[in-house]
């Protein structure tokens, strides 16, 4: 199987080179983190033991994004198995809230801060779950880098400093979470160092006592209070009863031999097969740029439309996933797309049966981990539980109010969930673990990135810089400056509504050469991430 080119030709100046490894590799938003993933790799650990060091460190250094208070998604594939296994480790709605209740407060729309959204934290059930199943290595060894930082100190790179500062007012609401966060009565400067021991002596207890003692006891205690002085409804039966779950991961073949895989819903990878599904059906290499970005923003759109129609916890819903991801169904809707003019995206009828951050990680075994964990929007809720130090997520934010819809909050359910990792399988074998965070902007950036990787043969490095667009709703869409200047005036003609540019995501890719094992990453240019290997 041959790599993609290094030597490449792109409308772009590629802003890096690619890492290019055979022993191990690690891409992520924060380079301290991936140097944390990297160290286990070289001690002698595996790609599952890796990523669960890379996260547990990014909970410390990139806390506007991620935290043991939120969720996560993952894909691992094992070599030996020759199989890719799906982790779904999304909490539920407290047992006790349902939409009339939240409507009787008043709300007509998921309110984003306070205790109403907070669903049940569950990375790390998550983590648990993978290192007991795949791991070599324990908590106990595994988070002693994160513990060092959030004691002694890490000084707060670039990009994160400015996400922090934004969420300054939502942080100072709550006493514990001005404490905590501003401790300085601000969000911390670039290369300042910041400490937080409340959360360095959580991560011991769990270290030293297990994952169990995140859910029963006084952490448990604390995070019901926060929640409950917040206005929601969280006990700590909630938080006790909560497990993790495998899933069987869903899959769109969009090439011969050529599979992209995501996690099913409640996640919103679906979102990605569709748009991919639909553009499968035509001939990139015979097109022009512009036609091409066209035909994806299309795509993207009619896939949202279906998203926000169809995604909910599946425990509790019919989801026609095989409806929405057959060929007569993207051929109905291809059918709608015009090469002359946008379209206004509305959900169709299949036959019926904010801020996160990913991480990638190969090992010179063959294992591969395409891992994403998220608070969702910046730190959050705005919550912190107590003197734990733990930010506690607001993915309840994404239920619907409306009566009837089969995403409507709800007891025990899950909600909408935008966090995705991605994979892509050739000819049977491993060959990309990536994704693109970024709330609603991931599979948009997913289907970029994997569109420039196949489609061009991009490498991974060359896909992540390559410029984006980010649809948001009917006709409107943000281009980053290339291609408005480049191509605006005549998706203008098309009757695209261009509108400021805002955040085009942050990716990671990984792909791997199954005859080699070479291994070449790439990291996101537009934050603070790197990829390394040895």
């Amino acid at each position: 199987m041959n790599l993609p080119s290094l030597s490449f030709t792109t409308p772009f100046t590629s802003r890096r080179s690619n890492i290019i490894a055979h022993n191990g590799l690690v891409a992520t938003s924060q380079p301290l983190a991936a140097q944390a993933g990297l160290n286990v790799l070289q001690a002698g650990g595996n790609a599952i033991d890796a990523a669960i060091a890379t996260v547990a460190t990014l909970c410390v250094v990139e806390p506007c994004s991620t935290g043991i208070g939120g969720d996560a998604f993952a894909l691992i594939w094992m070599a030996k198995e020759k199989k890719l296994f799906g982790l779904n480790a999304s909490g539920p709605a407290p047992a006790g809230l349902t939409a009339a209740w939240i409507r009787q407060q008043g709300h007509r729309q998921m309110p984003a801060l306070g205790g109403i959204p907070v669903t049940v934290p569950g990375s790390l059930r998550g983590w648990e779950l993978a290192l007991n199943r795949f791991g070599t290595m324990g908590l106990d060894t595994l988070l002693q880098r994160p513990i060092t930082y959030a004691r002694d100190g890490f000084p707060v790179s670039e990009i994160i400093a400015q996400q922090w500062h934004r969420s300054t007012a939502k942080m100072s609401q709550q006493e514990d979470s001005k404490r905590v966060w501003l401790p300085r009565g601000r969000a911390p400067l670039p290369g300042e160092l910041f400490q937080n021991p409340e959360f360095a002596r959580t991560l011991e207890i769990i270290a030293g006592q297990g994952v169990q003692s995140f859910y029963e006891g006084e952490i448990a205690a604390q995070i019901v209070q926060a929640v409950q002085q917040g206005g929601g409804m969280m006990t700590v039966d909630d938080l006790a009863q909560y497990r993790a779950e495998w899933v069987e991961p869903i899959s769109l073949e969009y090439r011969p031999g050529v599979i992209f895989h995501q996690i099913p819903p409640n996640g919103q990878g679906l979102t990605t097969l569709i748009a991919l599904n639909i553009l499968r059906g035509y001939d990139f290499a015979a097109m022009d740029a512009t036609d091409r970005l066209h035909l994806q923003i299309e795509a993207v759109k009619l896939a949202f439309a279906d998203a926000h129609r169809f995604i909910a916890d599946p425990r509790q819903a019919d989801i026609p996933l095989a409806g929405l991801l057959s060929e007569s169904y993207a051929a109905e809707r291809r059918h709608l797309i015009r090469l002359d003019d946008a379209v206004a995206p509305t959900p169709g009828n299949p036959w019926q049966h904010g801020d996160t951050v990913y991480l990638t990680v190969a090992d010179g075994q063959g294992n591969m981990v395409s891992w994403i964990q998220s608070l969702y929007m910046g730190f959050g809720s705005g919550l912190t539980a107590g003197t734990t130090g733990v930010q506690l997520q607001n993915r309840g934010a994404n239920f619907s109010l409306e009566p009837g819809h089969v995403n409507e909050a709800g007891p025990g359910k899950r909600p909408y969930n935008t966090i995705i990792p991605g994979f892509i399988t050739r000819q049977g074998e491993a060959w990309a673990s990536f994704g693109v965070m970024g709330g609603f902007m991931q599979p948009q950036g997913q289907v970029q990135v994997g569109m420039s990787l196949i489609e061009d043969g991009l490498s991974p490095q060359a896909a992540l810089d390559r410029p984006r667009f980010c649809w948001q709703q009917g006709r409107e869409v943000a281009l980053e400056s290339v291609l408005l200047e480049e191509m605006g005036r005549d998706l203008r003609g098309r009757n695209h509504i261009l509108i400021p540019p805002g955040s085009f995501g942050g990716g990671q890719v990984i792909l791997r050469d199954p005859d080699s094992g070479v291994l070449i990453g790439g990291s996101e240019p537009r934050n603070d991430g790197t990829a390394v290997g040895w």
